[in-house]
This record gives C-alpha cells, structure tokens and sequence, in this order.
C-alpha cells in the first residue's frame, strides 16, 4: 500500500496561522494532517465497506522549514501489518528539488464505523 499526495502552502498552513509558533511557514500541525491523509490514501481502497481507519500513534520529525507557495509531496507506505493494525513510513518533500522536510511513522487501526462511534454516545 502507498499513496503521494502533493499539496501547496498557503497562509492559512503557516505555523502563525495554526497557532504553533509565529513565522509564515509550513506549521507542524497541518504537515502532521497531510502525512495522516497520505495514510488514509493508502490504506482507504482496501477497507470493506462500512469501515475506517483510526489514527493510534505518530511519530513526526519536521526537519525544514517550507515557505508559503512551496509544493510538498507526502508519500506513505505500509511498513507493517498485522490484522487490523497498519504501520506506515511517510517522507514528505519538497517538490522543487527532492529535499526531505520531514518523516514520520504512523500507526492506523481499522475500525467498524458504526461501532465505533456507537461507543461515543453512551
């Protein structure tokens, strides 16, 4: 399983705009969302119908700072299964030459979505 998807920073990505810091570039928070889609891109063909997939566990390094107008490529892929469980790797890099701003390793569970929140509201 593996999916890239490229997105482009805007103001609204910048760590000033998502409260996490002050400088006009790409914000940890809204990187960290773009490599859980990437996950969801991969894995979300294989589910039945009915059922998702949760994030359990990430471990995120951003390593470069990226400025608005900057195309970043995110790819992840599966790592490790078991049964419900999926371990991805994902690199996310700038387009323009390839540079890595940053890897993570996210953990997914697939869950019964109907079950799942049927647990929330108790």
């Amino acid at each position: 399983m593996e999916a890239t998807l490229s997105f482009t920073v805007t103001d609204a990505d910048t760590a000033a705009a998502l409260g996490s810091g002050s400088l006009p570039v790409l914000g940890t928070p809204r990187l960290l969302a773009w490599c859980e889609a990437a996950t969801c891109a991969a894995l979300d063909p294989t589910l039945t119908e009915g059922s998702t997939s949760v994030g359990t566990r990430v471990e995120l390094e951003h390593q470069a700072a990226s400025p608005v107008g900057a195309e970043v490529q995110v790819t992840a892929s599966s790592s490790y299964v078991d049964g419900r469980l999926h371990r991805f790797s994902v690199q996310a890099r700038h387009a323009s030459d390839q540079k890595v701003l940053a890897t993570a390793q996210i953990t997914r569970v697939v869950v019964d979505s109907a079950r799942f929140l049927g647990r929330l509201s108790g």
